[in-house]
């Protein structure tokens, strides 16, 4: 069985707006990766890394983007911001469907 490797958060779907790409965006957030580290052709077990490193610098925030310090709520906005301005520019819509 050939193993999966990820896109890339550059590359990949809805300007990385996918639970992959929020991962990598999230270790931007708390500097576990440089904002240049994509992690294209990272296989499923370093982004298994990567999730838990990310996981755990959430947990003193309850994961929740409120209840950040000033310096890293203020870097979550204008990644997430970003991305989801350039997200909508390329179609995505963050509106559910019947589906979904």
């Amino acid at each position: 069985m050939i193993e999966q490797s990820y896109i890339g958060i550059d590359q990949d779907e809805n300007g990385g707006l996918t639970h992959l790409g929020r991962i990598v965006r999230d270790a931007w957030v708390f500097d576990i990766l440089p904002e240049t580290e994509t992690c294209a052709g990272w296989d499923s077990g370093q982004m298994q890394i990567l999730y838990e490193k990310v996981y755990t610098a959430w947990g003193p925030y309850a994961h929740l983007p409120s209840r950040l310090p000033d310096d890293l709520r203020e870097r979550h906005t204008k990644l997430y911001t970003t991305a989801i301005t350039n997200a909508k520019k390329k179609g995505w819509n963050a509106e559910l469907k019947d589906d979904d």
